[in-house]
């Protein structure tokens, strides 16, 4: 396998244009033709991370957290990430991150720790804006059927649950072909007025490239004519956390429980109870304090998250519920869900979940 099939693989499923600005997911280190003997997945990279790649002839990691993260400006050893990284650099292991790109897609992290927990009609808690783009594009109307068929198939046209979504509205275009041109319709020189279709369309902003490559494939003018506008709409299927509902409300201190056992978690820090009944649960995978006042909006009766502050734990006032379920916790199954997106594509590649234990929190 060529290091270069995974990570484009990998890079068209969980788009690296859905991290956030302060992140570094993709391939951090390695040749991209390097031929790859298996891929050990984890959560963060250590030394024993990088022992059990070598007993399990991985030369490839990808993890949920990027080894770097900040700006390396030497490579002398003298802390932990510089350490690792001139090791994986000496033992040929090429690494690659997949973090808050995973965070934000709807089928990512956040997703999966709600399947884990039963967590039904889960829906995205912060919709991350500047995602959408419209499509305005003019073709003749002998060509609309196969150009829309085109820019749909390369991403564009989908609203929730709905596809192929466009709008056309019919008028006429006028045009004069100069020295050089070779023209679909009319004459050199010579205005010329054609009967035209008017289609609209939303995609996403990461899929521009594809969807205007496969409208220019698919029209027959020699130059097309199209317009690109930003959106202010959200897009509903990325973004930070998740709401969804359980199949019956249950006292809190009952779900806590399951929440602890399930999960594994040493301790449980929460907001006060008061014998609250939860149905709506609010999650966020890693440290989410920021969705805090996001969950209270959504009426949550919970919000699960990790890394929450002293000072935080007062903003739900005694309303929503808050609890603290770990960052390493409330992300541990993310291995799984990179394996089972992995293995769907590369049935026989040796590939390999971390057992290794990287929470570096401790419980007494």
């Amino acid at each position: 396998m060529i290091l270069s099939e995974i990570t484009s693989y990998l890079n068209s499923e969980i788009p690296p244009a859905l991290q956030e600005s302060y992140d570094n997911c993709g391939l951090l280190i390695g040749y991209s033709d390097a031929e790859i003997t298996g891929a050990l997945i984890c959560l963060d990279i250590t030394d024993a991370v990088l022992d059990e790649a070598s007993v399990n002839n991985c030369n490839l990691i990808i993890s949920h957290h990027p080894l770097i993260f900040s700006g390396i400006k030497s490579l002398t050893g003298s802390n932990t990430t510089e350490r690792l990284v001139i090791r994986a650099i000496r033992e040929n292991i090429a690494i690659f991150a997949l973090h808050t790109n995973l965070d934000n897609h709807f089928e990512g992290v956040n997703r999966f720790l709600c399947s884990k927990l039963g967590i039904l009609n889960a829906e995205i808690l912060k919709p991350l804006p500047d995602k959408l783009r419209k499509l305005v594009a003019f073709c003749p109307p002998s060509h609309a059927i196969q150009i829309r068929e085109a820019i749909f198939n390369a991403g564009a046209g989908q609203i929730g649950n709905y596809d192929s979504c466009s709008y056309n509205t019919e008028g006429e275009g006028t045009f004069r072909a100069q020295a050089g041109a070779n023209p679909f319709v009319g004459e050199l020189g010579k205005l010329h007025t054609e009967t035209e279709l008017r289609i609209e369309t939303i995609f996403p902003a990461n899929l521009e490239n594809a969807v205007i490559t496969a409208l220019k494939k698919a029209h027959p003018y020699e130059e097309v004519a199209y317009d690109i506008y930003p959106l202010a709409n959200l897009h509903h299927h990325i973004g930070a956390g998740m709401i969804g509902t359980l199949p019956k409300a249950l006292d809190a201190e009952e779900f806590l429980l399951f929440v602890k056992n399930t999960l594994l978690i040493g301790c449980i820090r929460h907001t006060e109870i008061k014998n609250k009944k939860i149905k709506r649960i609010a999650v966020c995978g890693g440290s989410g304090s920021f969705l805090i006042k996001d969950a209270i909006y959504c009426n949550a009766d919970i919000y699960m998250t990790g890394d929450i502050k002293y000072h935080d734990f007062f903003i739900p006032e005694n309303g929503m519920i808050l609890a603290d379920i770990g960052h390493y916790e409330s992300e541990q199954f993310t291995k799984e869900l990179i394996y089972t997106l992995l293995k769907k594509k590369f049935t026989t590649f040796a590939l390999f979940i971390s057992g290794t234990n990287t929470n570096p929190v401790n419980y007494l």
